[in-house]
């Protein structure tokens, strides 16, 4: 384990009235290939994990990092990937009864799971409903053979459209994760995708921008076709204006959702609220009554089991320094279409909103953010140009590298 060099004077140091709400996300790091846009922590199964040990493995991470959280409840629970469906009913049976007898879970918590339409059967959606998942993101990208194809996803139009379909029946609250700005991608066929998933009626959509990462087979080797900016803006267009006469609200960048059926669990994390994080590669982030602490796990599977077996697989922890608050905060808040609450920021960070006031102000000079003294928001322009607009929060020696805009944050992704 390594401890940032610089630790924040206590005298610097947060104060709380009440500590944030707190989340569980739990990474299960195994897919059936990697696909070729994907830079998440996820690993090729080249032959089958030991899916208890595995599961045994979380439970006993997840009991290391207790002490920090003693009596506080958790809201919401999310397990993703990787593709988590590819574990069997039993293994996510014996997880989420571990983790209740654990953690004071809220009686309602949310409890999401991931699942890929290429390890779709129906009795396996049925288990995991029984074993207490209430939510499943289905990552489908497209309901197209040829963009499945070229996205190098497992799985076919006709198993995203059976998954889907069985999911609804099955969970009733479900997202739909799709793609657009796709190699070879026209707008009509963009229009095609929305039409498809809209059809499912789910309560809750994400649509994300294919973007060629670092570290991915895309980023060394680019697909041909890819829409140029004009033709991915007029798709993003398409995409909010289509959803929005469907009765869907877009609330975050990329995410969008019927009234009241909003993911709770990404809710926490963009309202700066708690997580522990546990599996390989997971990030947590607690707030204590004199500090706010990030770690990250051990990413390498085999190293992470190795780790936990050692009595702790944590890679890094360190303290979220006072000059730091405010980009980390920001990054969070401004994905949200109505921002947050000024008030929030000392709420959830422990320091007064006065540390980022010179910023905010440019921020309204330069149009990015809202002059709303009572909201923390961005503008349409500021929302579009996200990165630019969170540049402002970086400290002075920071603004040089904009790639950490992108990469600062909870670590997985949450649907």
């Amino acid at each position: 384990m390594s401890v940032a060099a610089r630790t924040p004077s206590r005298l610097s140091g947060p104060r709380f009235a009440a500590l944030p709400p707190l989340s569980l996300y739990v990474h299960v790091p195994w897919c059936i290939r990697k696909c070729p846009y994907c830079d998440f922590n996820s690993h090729e199964a080249k032959a089958a994990p030991d899916e208890m040990a595995y599961v045994e493995a979380l439970l006993a991470d997840l009991e290391s990092t207790l002490p920090s959280v003693w009596g506080r409840k958790v809201g919401t629970v999310f397990i993703g990937g990787g593709t988590p469906s590819l574990f069997p009913p039993a293994a996510i049976d014996r997880l989420l009864s571990g983790l209740r007898a654990r953690l004071p879970l809220v009686p309602d918590a949310e409890v999401t799971l991931e699942a890929n339409p290429g390890t779709f059967e129906r009795e396996r959606f049925a288990g995991y409903f029984a074993a207490g998942v209430n939510r499943l993101s289905l990552g489908v990208q497209s309901f197209s053979p040829r963009h499945l194809a070229a996205l190098g996803r497992v799985h076919g139009a006709n198993e995203a459209r059976r998954a889907a379909e069985a999911a609804v029946t099955i969970f009733g609250n479900v997202n739909l994760d799709l793609m657009f700005a796709l190699p070879g991608q026209t707008l009509d066929e963009c229009e095609a995708d929305l039409a498809a998933a809209l059809a499912f009626g789910t309560p809750h959509l994400s649509f994300y921008q294919l973007t060629i990462e670092p570290n991915t087979a895309f980023h060394h080797a680019p697909p041909a076709g890819l829409p140029d900016d004009d033709l991915a803006a007029d798709m993003q267009d398409l995409v909010a204006m289509r959803l929005a006469a469907a009765g869907y609200r877009r609330y975050e960048v990329s995410a969008y959702a019927k009234p009241g059926r909003e993911c709770a669990h990404n809710l926490n994390y963009w309202r700066f609220g708690d997580y522990l994080g546990i599996g390989a590669g997971a990030h947590a982030k607690v707030s204590l009554p004199d500090r706010v602490v990030r770690e990250a796990r051990m990413k390498q599977p085999k190293q992470y089991l190795a780790g936990v077996a050692a009595g702790d697989a944590v890679l890094e922890r360190r303290e979220i320094a006072r000059d730091e608050m405010g980009f980390e905060f920001m990054l969070n808040a401004l994905r949200l279409a109505d921002g947050v609450p000024a008030a929030l920021f000392a709420e959830r960070t422990g320091h007064p909103l006065a540390i980022v006031a010179r910023e905010l102000d440019e921020g309204v000079r330069r149009g990015l953010i809202d002059a709303d003294p009572a909201r923390i928001v961005a503008t349409g322009t500021g929302q579009r140009f996200l990165n630019r607009t969170l540049e402002l929060f970086l400290r002075a020696g920071d603004r040089a590298g904009v790639s950490r805009v992108a990469t600062v944050g909870f670590g997985e992704p949450a649907r």
